[in-house]
């Protein structure tokens, strides 16, 4: 499983993917999968809920995808939510990599683009 985290020159993450299966466990029954997915999935509701956001996302088998708005296009207190909540993400999904190993969870760090994704 591989999650990318794309931040833009500031250091905000202005995106994260989740892609593949960990591989930990049989499929259904992964608990690196389902960590990492509940990590996901609060922080997209969190976005929405605590932030005032609607962030673009995806939550697909394999394929978790979320895109915050234009920073610009934010209130103040928004983009600290959006900043912290997203920080919490690349938390959370270290922390699981640090204790299962990259051979399950890989964390990667890339550079925001608007149009095309991100690079590494």
């Amino acid at each position: 499983m591989t999650i990318k985290l794309s931040r833009t020159a500031s250091g905000l993450i202005r995106r994260f993917t989740v892609s593949g299966h960990a591989g930990f466990g049989p499929y259904g029954s992964d608990i690196l999968c389902a960590g990492v997915s509940a990590i996901a999935q609060t922080i997209i509701g969190s976005l929405q809920d605590l932030a005032g956001l609607d962030p673009d996302y995806v939550l697909a088998d394999g394929d978790i995808r979320c895109e915050l708005p234009d920073p610009a296009s934010m209130q103040p207190q928004q983009l600290e939510a959006a900043r912290i909540l997203m920080d919490s993400m690349a938390v959370g999904c270290r922390q699981i990599e640090a204790s299962y190993g990259t051979s399950y969870i890989q964390v990667k760090e890339v550079r925001y683009h608007q149009k095309g994704g991100a690079r590494a």
